[in-house]
């Protein structure tokens, strides 16, 4: 009896080494299949049949890696949180070097009838005072807005700007104004993707009023003088005051000086995109490319500098991008928001006047 007893609590001790090896059988199998799964599911991403979802894969790939690109394929909600800090506005101290300012038009332009009036021996142009034109490229679309008359496009606030106030959504000031139309301008301060658009990242100037920043400060700016002239180009608020700069926002990088595309290597990505620029007439150009979307994933600043230099820009400057980036015309908001919150508060926004 005691001899059986002994027997079955031997055939009860567990063996070690066989539950080892079991495990390890297990391990190395679940990272088999979860690697062959990554292959094809790489291959479905990246299959010819579907450019727009193989040219978005590709980027993230690059960007987060393999395994983290194909979980914000299929799960696109991921994707936004990660990106929402990308390209930070570039600020210098006033110890830095003296900056490098770009010089705008071949010659001044104060509104479209004054260099209308140079040309008056021309033939006849038919060119509308305002036109608004589809952008469709391989992997995003977007809107172009052309207009004539630059003495109409300004910048517009809130109202005061700091960590005590809030800012508005663009409808919002575009109706306040009573503009045309209208696009997000300046970054701001935006801790989690959750801020109020109060704080500007830079300087901030409507109107000829310094509305935000210090004078002794270096920034990146993009704006217009007093002769509508643009300019972009790293200067202190003092430097802006003293050119006359009228209306000014920050973000940056330049993408276009004096007509030649600026090295935007250090950056990357492909998001929703806010841009503006002028042509060497005086015709100012603001580009709005949508993104995020499987239908549009967005622009690199490559991408964004290529459509401008299309539409013959000699200047041009990135603004606020990502879910910040919308415009509205003719009181309707014609592009699609990546933000998952709904319209954002802004400290800023480039506003163009109703024609006259």
């Amino acid at each position: 009896m005691a001899d059986n007893r002994r027997k079955r609590r031997r055939r009860r001790r567990p063996n070690n080494g066989f539950t080892a090896a079991r495990i390890g059988v297990f391990v190395l199998v679940t990272l088999l299949m979860t690697r062959a799964a990554a292959k094809k599911l790489s291959k479905v991403a990246t299959d010819e049949q579907y450019p727009i979802a193989a040219a978005q894969f590709t980027a993230l790939a690059e960007e987060k890696g393999t395994m983290r690109a194909l979980s914000a394929m299929f799960s696109p909600e991921k994707l936004s949180a990660a990106d929402s800090t990308e390209n930070k506005l570039t600020l210098k101290g006033a110890e830095a070097p003296p900056p490098t300012v770009s010089v705008s038009l071949a010659a001044p332009v104060t509104s479209a009838s004054a260099a209308d009036a140079d040309t008056e021996n021309a033939a006849p142009q038919d060119e509308p005072e305002t036109e608004l034109i589809d952008i469709q490229r391989d992997v995003f679309r977007g809107k172009l807005l052309k207009i004539k008359d630059p003495s109409r496009v300004f910048v517009g606030v809130p109202g005061p700007l700091g960590p005590e106030y809030e800012g508005k959504q663009l409808a919002e000031m575009v109706a306040s104004y009573g503009a045309m139309a209208g696009v997000n301008a300046s970054g701001f301060y935006d801790p989690n993707g959750m801020g109020n658009g109060g704080t500007p990242l830079g300087i901030v100037m409507s109107e000829g009023e310094l509305c935000y920043g210090s004078p002794w400060e270096t920034y990146e700016l993009v704006g217009f003088d007093k002769d509508n002239k643009l300019h972009c180009g790293y200067m202190t608020g003092q430097q802006a005051l003293d050119m006359g700069i009228r209306d000014a926002a920050c973000f940056g990088p330049t993408l276009i000086s004096d007509g030649v595309k600026q090295n935007t290597n250090g950056y990357s990505g492909y998001n929703p995109r806010t841009v503006i620029g002028q042509t060497e007439d005086g015709t100012v150009l603001i580009l709005l490319i949508e993104g995020r979307e499987i239908s549009s994933i967005g622009a690199t600043f490559a991408d964004a500098t290529q459509v401008m230099l299309d539409y013959g820009a000699v200047n041009a400057g990135n603004m606020d991008g990502g879910a910040s980036s919308v415009m509205i015309y003719e009181g309707e908001q014609i592009t699609i928001s990546s933000s998952l919150y709904g319209a954002r508060q802004m400290p800023s926004c480039w506003l163009v006047k109703p024609e006259t």
